[in-house]
């Protein structure tokens, strides 16, 4: 065989041996992982495995992504592909934990297709791109049994839970029951329920049925959602109990409550000294602001909490910026708070695995003795009190936290952040925003409560109907608890509403922070389900630039002070030229040339002018800044595969050189 025949035959076996290394890697190495994501994000949760490990039966998962389709799409489409490739990523983790009972079919469903009949026969949203291509990218879970289960659309609402949907769905398709949820509120969270011919009136007199908070929406997908009066006297049917806002609940409703947590039943409390989404009717001229605040004091009393009215939450370092008005700049309020760890308590499920919650204008929740004056509380206890009821805090500030307090609600209708700012001075301790209570309570009813209810008139006579009265009759119930009882119990609403826990995309309404999760995670603690809840805001699999970040916020932070001066000069500049034209000295002095309003209008140009010349050199530098940064991470990643090359060169040379000399050395001894 001479040398090129042998070069070439070598040259095959290389290749040979390339894609057979390739392949034995793909296939045997699968279990051979390791996840280096900061949040292993590509872990499944112990209550996944938990879930997978009931499985009694094989189930089917068919993942449909048009992947085809989304090639051809515009930007907003071909963003889904790094999320495609996040969920599938997450199935094969699901595949290899389930020791066989799931099977995993990857669907790309071509137009006039049996995939694509089979997509929309199973419920998923489509999507049109052209005239004959659609986008599909959803999930369906199929058991022997018939029972089909089926994500229509990973929206980007719920990237955060994506783990989360997908264990909900081979769950409750091998259980069928669901949690049933009752939601109170003197707030229309649930919407118009008007459906059909009503409906159609309001459409044709101008108006639109309001619709159901988009975190009621969410609740519906997962559980048994039904509305509860805020003037009733018992609650039956209801596992979870949500009070959203309760304003000037009447005491029957209050009463109704306390039994209902009386009896066994798990209750979500949300309270708040002002409520920034009860925008009361008011007209312009109005100078007394209507109650925005919400309380079941006597209720929260017994649980061991209080919440002192128009007294608020606040930390310099959690602080967030918003405009006051359409053309404003945003500037921190204080009160609008992101509470980030460590706010949140670690060692609750609940919010363990939280990143980020907003809070507006929340309040301070203190504990109290139900029989006696306040105590001092100790933000991390959450050991079982002399009343044998354990307090836990959820969520609270940093140890920089303090409260602040306004004389009334008037002050917040038109809020100067300057003014709110002066009031807070920083603390020594975090301050409890969420607490979760639980423990054998005792009634804040003890003797019952008296109503009023119709009752027959005696009447001798037969022939007449019997006129109904009314009579006060007393209604009595538990005085204890015979079992442990839990209510979680948050001073702010807010938090919940669209504003603050959304924000408007293509496909729908994003999830912004972890607002929602809060609300679901107590649930699934509060119903008992201990694996969903470890599921639960596992962080989003995009990361931000942190980095990045930083360096464009010290900048502004550097023209901030520049940019503030500048604007003062404005504004004194202004408010002069309009005391000389009500005073009519403008008319004199407009056709002089160097009159002192039109030089003063050049310096101010030309002070404006310098001013923006500087800041684009602030902009300039940062923008340097940002792109070393980027330079020296491409560097880095196009340099690090050569360089490990390299080095392995570097060491097998030398190992080979060190090999030859000692050879040499020993054929020259013998």
């Amino acid at each position: 065989m001479n040398r090129t025949l042998r070069a070439i035959v070598g040259a095959a076996l290389v290749l040979v041996i390339a894609f057979s290394g390739i392949s034995i890697c793909q296939n045997l190495g699968r279990r051979w992982k390791v996840d280096v994501t900061d949040q292993k994000l590509y872990t499944l949760s112990d209550g996944t495995k938990a879930i997978l490990g009931r499985l009694n039966q094989p189930i089917k998962i068919k993942f449909f992504y048009a992947k085809t389709a989304a090639m051809k799409g515009p930007d907003q489409i071909r963003y889904f592909n790094n999320y495609s490739e996040f969920v599938r990523a997450l199935l094969d983790e699901y595949v290899a934990a389930s020791n066989g009972m799931v099977q995993l079919q990857v669907i790309d469903p071509r137009p006039f297709s049996e995939d694509e009949e089979q997509a929309l026969r199973l419920g998923l949203r489509r999507f049109p791109i052209t005239e004959e291509e659609s986008f599909f990218f959803g999930l369906a879970v199929q058991t022997q049994f018939g029972v089909e289960k089926t994500i229509p659309f990973f929206s980007p609402d719920r990237q955060n839970f994506v783990e989360y949907d997908i264990s909900y769905l081979i769950d409750t398709a091998i259980t069928r029951q669901k949690t049933r949820v009752g939601i109170m509120s003197s707030l229309p969270v649930m919407g118009d329920d008007v459906t059909g011919y009503m409906a159609q009136m309001m459409r044709m007199q101008g108006q639109q049925p309001k619709p159901a908070w988009t975190i009621v929406e969410h609740l519906r997908q997962k559980y048994d959602v039904t509305e509860v009066p805020t003037d009733v006297t018992d609650i039956n049917d209801v596992d979870i109990l949500i009070v959203i806002h309760p304003k000037d609940l009447p005491e029957r409703t209050q009463f109704a409550i306390d039994q209902f947590v009386l009896k066994g039943g798990r209750a979500i409390v949300c309270v708040d000294p002002h409520c920034i989404v009860d925008r009361p009717q008011r007209s312009p001229m109005q100078m007394t602001a209507e109650k925005q605040s919400s309380d079941l004091d006597r209720l929260m009393r017994m649980w061991g909490l209080s919440m002192p009215a128009n007294t608020f939450a606040g930390d310099r370092s959690l602080l967030l910026e918003a405009p006051l008005t359409a053309n404003q700049r945003p500037q921190p309020i204080m009160g609008f708070l992101g509470l980030k760890p460590p706010c949140f308590n670690e060692e609750k499920a609940i919010t363990a695995d939280l990143n980020e919650v907003r809070v507006l204008f929340a309040g301070v929740l203190r504990e109290v003795s139900p029989a006696g004056p306040m105590e001092a509380a100790d933000p991390n206890r959450g050991d079982r009190g002399p009343d044998g009821i354990v307090r836990t805090p959820l969520i609270m500030t940093t140890e920089k936290g303090n409260s602040w307090s306004v004389s009334s609600s008037f002050e917040l209708m038109f809020p100067d952040p300057d003014k709110l700012m002066a009031k807070f001075f920083d603390g020594t301790q975090p301050v409890p925003m969420g607490y979760l209570v639980t423990g054998r309570f005792r009634s804040a009813f003890p003797e019952g409560i008296e109503v009023e209810a119709e009752e027959a008139a005696e009447n001798d006579d037969d022939d007449e109907p019997n006129e109904p009265r009314r009579v006060t009759k007393r209604i009595t119930g538990l005085t204890e608890a015979s079992a442990d009882c839990a209510v979680a119990v948050f001073s702010d609403v807010d938090f919940l509403s669209d504003q603050m826990a959304y924000a408007n995309s293509l496909f729908g309404r994003m999830v912004v922070g972890d607002n929602s999760a809060l609300l679901m995670n107590t649930i699934e603690d509060l119903s008992g389900s201990g694996d969903l809840i470890s599921i639960r805001s596992r962080g989003n699999y995009k990361r931000p630039f942190t980095v990045v970040d930083e360096i464009e916020q010290q900048a502004e932070r550097e023209t901030a002070d520049e940019v503030a001066l500048i604007n003062a000069q404005i504004e004194g500049f202004n408010l002069e030229l309009r005391n000389l034209v009500e005073s009519g000295q403008a008319g004199e002095q407009e056709e002089v040339i160097g009159s002192s309003i039109i030089e003063k209008k050049r310096q101010l140009e030309l002070k404006i002018r310098e001013a923006q010349r500087q800041l684009r050199e602030v902009n300039a530098r940062r923008r340097e800044r940002i792109e070393h940064l980027g330079s020296i991470l491409r560097r880095f990643n196009m340099g690090l595969v050569p360089g490990v090359i390299m080095l392995v060169a570097l060491v097998l040379g030398l190992w080979r050189s060190f090999r030859r000399r000692h050879y040499i050395s020993h054929a020259s001894d013998a």
